[in-house]
């Protein structure tokens, strides 16, 4: 199997504005031939694109548009971690022989349709993700007996390291006073403990061994990989482990060869505050009922090791684009490219990235 490099990267501002699905597309990827070293469209011979939008064959719109030509192209839809599906879909092209240099995109407007799961009629009327996140919240308070003020570290310490990134949704530090008192959208979640649904795009270039140096000088390599489906409904699901989590990492561990205890740098899907205190123990960085000390003391010692760039309750969730926005922000971190955001002597890296409630979870391990 051969390996495979992240050798490029492009972000747009994740924002609110309403743009054209093509637009957001087209933009993050014209900065990867902006900012890619010998780039031109006849190398890539792969274009794939992820997006929970209901427009259809933008695998081939996007090649169109950015004048690719590509032996593959394809669109990968998988809720909110459709963005690390379709990396690992380029990565399994390029691992295989079956293509060289793979351009992967994703995007997702405000408002899309496709944030929820219509054919789960399971949930009934609460269909909406919140009502998910209240359950979780409540179970984690009567099983760790977690605080209100515990949850509002995750969301403080997350909207504070989002300042630092230009590209974020939310640029305006909140005290834990001030969500703690925002506004309930359950009995147990509060405004300030959601992520923002937003508009936004980012791409990354990966490459094989043999093609990285002409692109840069600093690759880096995607060394694990692991994926878990548990189910689709939400009634299969446990309430406060993210049984599909654990799968994933350890399955990702044990393709890159290492211990959680090696990684210097992860993104995690904090889609609300509880699910960071959940991911950082599922994913063996801290040990079960340690979450919520393990997060006060990153946020007490401004340590960024946990989502330098504000997760997504900082950084905004453009469902399609979030999974690559993680891997873009490792990447930076690895190359000592994050300014503000940097984490010193990072060299090993995870992204974690999840779908419905996570019954679906992928975990991707990177390093220098």
């Amino acid at each position: 199997m051969k390996k495979v490099a992240v050798v490029g990267y492009g972000n747009t501002k994740f924002t609110k504005d309403e743009l054209p699905i093509e637009s957001l597309l087209l933009e993050s990827t014209k900065q990867v031939f902006d900012t890619t070293k010998n780039l031109s469209q006849d190398l890539i011979d792969g274009v794939i694109v992820s997006t929970n939008d209901n427009s259809k064959y933008l695998g081939a719109i996007l090649s169109e548009l950015s004048g690719i030509k590509p032996k593959i192209s394809h669109t990968v839809e998988h809720l909110c971690s459709s963005g690390s599906s379709a990396v690992i879909s380029g990565f399994s092209y390029i691992a295989s022989g079956l293509a060289d240099t793979v351009l992967v995109t994703g995007a997702d407007k405000i408002g899309n349709p496709g944030q929820i799961l219509e054919w789960d009629k399971s949930r009934g009327e609460f269909d909406h993700p919140i009502y998910w996140a209240s359950m979780f919240t409540k179970a984690h308070k009567r099983q760790f007996s977690t605080t209100d003020e515990e949850l509002a570290i995750v969301s403080a310490k997350n909207h504070k390291q989002a300042m630092d990134n230009p590209n974020a949704y939310s640029h305006k530090p909140y005290t834990i006073s001030e969500i703690m008192n925002s506004k309930n959208v359950t009995d147990d979640l509060r405004i300030l403990d959601c992520s923002y649904s937003c508009s936004g795009s980012s791409s990354i270039l990966l490459t094989s061994e043999e093609n990285a140096k002409r692109f840069t000088d600093e690759p880096i390599w995607i060394s694990g990989i692991g994926q878990k489906t548990n189910s689709a409904s939400f009634t299969k699901n446990e309430l406060t482990t993210l049984s599909s989590t654990v799968t994933a990492a350890n399955n990702a561990y044990k393709m890159a060869k290492i211990t959680p205890q090696e990684i210097d740098i992860a993104e995690i899907h904090d889609a609300f505050s509880v699910c960071e205190l959940m991911a950082v123990e599922d994913l063996s960085l801290t040990e079960k009922n340690t979450g919520a000390t393990y997060v006060r003391n990153l946020f007490n010692t401004e340590d960024r090791k946990i989502n330098p760039r504000g997760g997504l309750i900082g950084a905004g969730h453009p469902l399609g684009a979030t999974g690559i926005a993680q891997i873009v922000e490792i990447t930076q971190q690895l190359q000592n490219k994050a300014k503000n955001r940097q984490v010193s002597n990072a060299k090993i890296g995870l992204t974690h990235n999840m779908s419905a409630a996570a019954t679906s979870s992928t975990v991707l391990v990177l390093e220098s």
